[in-house]
């Protein structure tokens, strides 16, 4: 029985955890970093104009040792996307990444991120993932891909059958400049994700540029 409600525990303050990267910026950029060299420039353009949760994905070959230079920018909120098993979870800590999110959501993956007591926010696309989630202890979830598995009409059908649960999520795939806001307009929908920030190999000044446009900088 101790130990049924040391996991519980564990699960739940996982929640909150999550829920601090989730209240720490209404958009939370998916950057593909090729080049170390660009890591801090890029990092302190977002920073400093507002974007602060940043997650890198792990999709090439440089990913642990941009996720290393980010984590030394002030201010900045680094996570590590594309994490599809233990392992990444486990590299991603030790790089300084201070969550992890998936596309997808499987028991070992959860398992992984909570023996390494590290957040996650696994990706769910469907009811099914998201009572997978739920008989796992969670209720925050990216909902991937957003607009091509149905965009907010889905998550509003989402929202409607399990809203009542306490659900939130952070939809990603195929938002950008022009629709973010209308997805924040869902009482279920904590912040969003997407790529348009660095998109087209973007150089650290017209990254600061996209991002000074969103008009997140406190004053």
């Amino acid at each position: 029985m101790t130990s049924m409600r040391a996991e519980m525990a564990k699960r739940e303050d996982m929640v909150k955890r999550i829920d601090q990267v989730l209240d720490a910026c209404p958009v939370m950029p998916v950057l593909v970093i090729n080049d170390v060299k660009q890591a801090r420039p890029i990092a302190e353009a977002l920073v400093s104009n507002g974007v602060t949760t940043l997650e890198v994905t792990l999709r090439t070959p440089c990913a642990i040792e941009v996720i290393q230079e980010m984590a030394k920018v002030p201010g900045a909120l680094v996570g590590a996307g594309t994490v599809l098993h233990g392992q990444h979870v486990r590299q991603a800590k030790a790089a300084g990444a201070q969550f992890v999110v998936s596309p997808g959501i499987t028991t070992e993956l959860v398992r992984s991120a909570l023996a390494a007591d590290m957040p996650i926010l696994p990706g769910t696309a469907t009811i099914s993932d998201i009572m997978m989630g739920m008989d796992m202890g969670l209720n925050r979830f990216k909902f991937f891909p957003a607009v091509l598995n149905g965009g907010i009409p889905k998550l509003k059908a989402f929202s409607g059958v399990l809203g009542h649960t306490g659900l939130r999520f952070c939809p990603t795939g195929g938002i950008d400049g022009s629709t973010w806001k209308d997805w924040l307009q869902l009482p279920t929908v904590a912040c969003v994700g997407g790529s348009w920030l660095t998109s087209g190999n973007a150089t650290p000044e017209e990254v600061a540029k996209r991002a000074a446009a969103l008009g997140l900088k406190k004053k």
